[in-house]
């Protein structure tokens, strides 16, 4: 199963942008046995400010797709929880999985209703290049748990 980072904005150069290509790579190269990845980061611009504009720069990248919404609130998970989830997905067949996130203002409501699911970092505020390397470590954190790496300890 592919899964995609998908995001409003392009990233500069900055030690976030370097952590969330460390985590994509890394679970990439982790998940290549368990059925999982690449992981890939998709850096989407809007032509118009807005939600509802960049919603429909986000839908192509959506398109037959399991989508989660990235979502102050949304569901938060337990780490494991969330390798579960991914799991379950890969092993009914998902051929990509994106989680989509927003600009400054958030993902637009009729696209978080149309997601299969949502996630939440908890109710926190957080800029979308923490969000972006939270995320990707998120990710990489699930396949080593999916893999069994001591990389994840409760």
């Amino acid at each position: 199963m592919k899964i995609a980072i998908v995001a409003i904005g392009r990233l500069a150069r900055s030690p976030e942008t370097e952590l969330v290509k460390l985590y994509a790579d890394r679970a990439t190269a982790a998940g290549r046995a368990l059925g999982l990845g690449p992981v890939e980061v998709v850096e989407v611009e809007s032509r118009k400010p807005g939600r509802a504009a960049e919603a429909q720069a986000l839908r192509p990248q959506a398109a037959d797709s399991h989508v989660i919404a990235c979502d102050e609130r949304g569901k938060a998970r337990a780490s494991r929880a969330f390798a579960e989830e991914i799991a379950v997905l890969r092993d009914r067949g998902v051929r990509r999985l994106v989680f989509l996130i927003g600009g400054a203002d958030g993902l637009d409501p009729a696209l978080v209703a149309q997601a299969q699911g949502t996630l939440a970092f908890g109710p926190q505020t957080w800029p979308h290049a923490l969000a972006r390397a939270m995320l990707s470590e998120q990710i990489y954190r699930a396949v080593s748990i999916l893999a069994g790496s001591p990389y994840h300890r409760d």
